[in-house]
């Protein structure tokens, strides 16, 4: 479907900048607003998050309002405008609860004053809410009659394709632009195309840091000159000319820069530019005897020891942590490499998403060379145990946060747990359309224990107390090493000295204690249950293999703790606690 009707501009005027920016000034911003309006442009996008911070909600729809009533252009602007996404100080979060996306609409309309919406964007997924929610919300919407048109920003394949499931998708908004063809490798462009649905590009010239050094790109610069126009309008007719459901929308802050954009509607590059500029594809060689491994999975998931056994069988390993760079700098070495007679290459990187991924096939497939994706489906607490394993390999404790931040600037693989959990947010899973000859899953299997002697008894401190725990412990195996560990936020292992003194007239083994004294809120340590830091440190000192271990518990955490780890949990009522 259309969304714009014939005869549309397919560039439109991305007003964030009119409101956030320091230098502001609004009378510059009406002129702007009005120069678009009378180029050409109906498309104005705003949202309500645009302003200097939580205290200015609502500034820039205002101001485009105003804009549009005074150039008398109101009647046919389409506005677009967005919600599910707070100011917290200056900084931007997400907030994708369904509440939360009903009374943000509801406040652009209050702003809008009766200016209606044309379109009304979901700005950002946010990763504490399902996605399904979101969207799900989002659609009511529209079935509640509070706007006639919805779409989603800033997402992936795989969260474009579930958004189509659950609501009417018209329109979907990403970056895309010479610096940064992201929605081209990930496929977002592609299902748009399939769907019958707009692709909104916004920051088209690359954002205003890239577009201030337009005039450095040859590629781009020579066409201007020899076309007699500014860079920047070379450079948003090249997204313009990627499919003809591509909508673009170049922030402005000045009358001129608006009427260029405008102006850039008309350029038309013919097949030689095309070329110059990157739109077409290396010709595919016959096709050749060789391999190409691209081994990817989460920070933790394995891909090291995968990798490991094809170079013992001759392959050429090409890994970022071992030489430096970019994902897409390892695809230029593995590009030199085939060219220079390689056959059978191994790359284990994160390859979180699609458009990664794209740079490794599109290289193979230059040289005649098939490329298979080899993905290590693993869990996220098994790849947590993964990690503090190597972090206990590597430094032979556990890390503060202080230490751990500090070692992760310079040692490859060292990663907070709010990182690795970002890693699993990204992650776009491979799919057979990707160009890859073929995709393998490997689910996880934990391998077993190396040099470990004999079992432990994990004990969360809340157990020691709870009813019939003596019990528990005695039939636990009261001779082997026992850990009583806690969350106590800025505590000591001292706080711990009653609950130690209990297990240790119980049993005959010995008894440790540890805590996480770490503050709450996203996790910054490893340490903190039902991260597996405490256990996993307790098992390497004393040479204890946890699936043949016991944790007593009394909650949830300790639930999920003893499951990720393999140990038997026993479960205490806390309440029950004399």
């Amino acid at each position: 479907m259309d969304w714009l009707g014939p005869g549309e501009l397919r560039v439109g005027l991305g007003c964030m900048r009119l409101s956030t920016d320091e230098e502001r000034d609004d009378g510059r911003a009406l002129e702007t607003i009005a120069a678009a309006a009378e180029a050409g442009i109906t498309v104005f996008d705003t949202a309500h998050s645009y302003g200097r911070g939580e205290n200015e909600l609502g500034h820039n729809e205002s101001l485009v309002v105003r804009g549009l009533r005074e150039s008398g252009s109101g009647d046919r602007a389409r506005i677009v405008t967005k919600g599910g996404m707070r100011r917290s100080g200056t900084a931007w979060v997400p907030d994708g609860r369904a509440r939360s996306i009903r009374a943000d609409c509801e406040a652009s309309l209050a702003a809008l004053d009766e200016q209606p919406v044309d379109l009304y964007l979901l700005h950002a997924p946010d990763p504490r809410t399902p996605w399904r929610t979101s969207v799900r919300a989002l659609a009511r919407l529209v079935d509640d009659g509070l706007v006639p048109r919805i779409g989603v920003c800033n997402v992936n394949r795989a969260q474009l394709d579930e958004a189509l499931e659950h609501a009417p998708i018209v329109v979907v908004q990403v970056a895309l632009s010479p610096f940064d063809d992201g929605a081209l490798r990930g496929g977002i462009l592609e299902r748009c195309v399939d769907a019958g649905i707009t692709l909104m590009a916004h920051s088209p010239l690359g954002g205003p840091r890239r577009a201030r050094g337009l005039h450095r790109r040859e590629d781009l610069a020579k066409i201007a000159r020899e076309r007699g126009v500014p860079e920047a309008e070379v450079a948003l007719a090249w997204v313009l000319d990627l499919a003809p459901n591509v909508v673009v929308v170049p922030g402005a802050r000045r009358p001129e820069t608006a009427r260029s954009a405008a102006h850039a509607a008309s350029l038309q590059l013919d097949d030689g530019e095309r070329a110059r500029l990157g739109r077409t594809r290396a010709p595919r060689l016959a096709r050749k005897a060789g391999d190409v491994v691209l081994v990817m999975g989460v920070p933790g998931a394995g891909k090291s020891r995968l990798a490991a056994d094809l170079v013992a069988r001759g392959y050429l390993r090409l890994n970022r942590d071992e030489r430096g760079g970019s994902l897409r700098d390892l695809a230029g070495a593995l590009d030199e490499a085939l060219a220079n007679g390689a056959c059978e290459v191994v790359l284990d990187n994160t390859y979180l998403t699609r458009a990664s991924r794209s740079y490794v096939v599109e290289a193979a497939t230059r040289h005649g060379i098939s490329a298979r994706c080899v993905w290590l489906d693993t869990p996220l607490a098994q790849a947590q145990i993964n990690l503090v394993e190597r972090l206990l390999d590597r430094f032979g404790k556990l890390l503060t946060p202080e230490e751990l931040n500090a070692a992760a600037r310079s040692e490859p693989g060292v990663l907070s747990p709010t990182r690795q959990m970002r890693s699993f947010r990204e992650l776009e899973a491979p799919a057979d359309d990707e160009g890859f000859a073929v995709v393998e899953r490997v689910p996880f299997e934990r391998a077993p224990a190396k040099d470990a002697r004999g079992s432990g008894v994990l004990v969360g401190a809340a157990a020691v107390g709870a009813r019939g725990w003596e019990e528990a412990l005695a039939g636990a195996d009261p001779k082997t090493p026992h850990l009583v560990f806690d969350w106590r936020p800025d505590g000591t292992t001292a706080g711990l000295a009653g609950a130690v003194t209990a297990v240790a007239d119980v049993v005959s083994g010995t008894v440790e204690a540890a805590i996480c004294p770490h503050p709450g809120g996203a996790p910054i340590c490893w340490c903190r249950v039902p991260l597996p830091g405490l256990p996993l440190a307790f098992a390497s000192r004393h040479g204890i293999d946890l699936t043949h271990s016991v944790l007593l518990g009394t909650s949830a955490a300790h639930r999920t703790l003893a499951t990720a780890l393999g140990a038997r949990h026993l479960s205490l009522d806390r309440t029950d606690a004399s």
